[in-house]
């Protein structure tokens, strides 16, 4: 018989939600069910109940718990009145932050279509407060001529997809580190708005 994990909601709660992540990252959220999730956690299924009343509930707890950390910890980075400064801050902040927790961000974008209209909505108005404060680096730059942009809100789009996206590839002990990659990915970025590389280029680091 399955065991109830301590007597404490809370970490039980936080063990469902751990499990739930790493599932649905390796399994994908449709082919996950209830039980899975409380086998995992070696509790019974009807005890997952108690904490979590839907499998939809898991997927929202996680999502909002990813934007969350990631706008708290967003907030507590230096901030920077020079935009060009700024702008190469924020990309090695979203890379870093971003190939640190790869499942949880596998799960924001790729699950992102399995969630309810509410849930959505409440998602989608964290993320574009993320954008937004890309958007003010993007137009304070653009206002004082240090970048060339035809359209802010595209440019913004453009640069989180693309950053995003070192998610797909990325792995730990390849041929580059972590720092290399925020390397290049500050020269891509630049690219982006109109300047030129202002760190070590890619043939020079490796």
């Amino acid at each position: 018989m399955a065991r109830t994990i301590g007597s404490n909601g809370k970490e039980t709660e936080k063990r469902v939600l751990k499990e739930a992540l790493n599932l649905f990252a390796h399994y994908g959220y449709a082919a996950v069910s209830m039980r899975q999730i409380a086998s995992q956690c070696n509790i019974q299924a009807g005890a997952l109940y108690n904490y979590f009343p839907t499998k939809q509930s898991i997927l929202h707890g996680l999502m909002l718990a990813h934007m969350n950390d990631l706008l708290a910890a967003l907030d507590a980075q230096p901030k920077f009145e020079n935009p060009v400064t700024a702008l190469r801050a924020f990309t090695q902040f979203h890379i870093r932050y971003h190939i640190g927790k790869p499942a949880e961000v596998f799960i924001a974008y790729m699950e992102l279509r399995n969630l309810e209209a509410e849930p959505y909505a409440e998602i989608m108005k964290l993320r574009q407060e993320y954008e937004r404060f890309l958007r003010g680096i993007l137009r304070q730059g653009q206002a004082s001529g240090d970048f060339k942009i035809d359209d802010v809100p595209v440019t913004t789009m453009a640069i989180i997809s693309m950053m995003t996206g070192v998610n797909t590839w990325f792995r730990y002990g390849g041929r580059l580190s972590v720092e290399e990659i925020e390397k290049i990915y500050v020269n891509l970025v630049l690219s982006v708005v109109g300047l030129e590389r202002l760190t070590t280029a890619v043939e020079e680091i490796t």
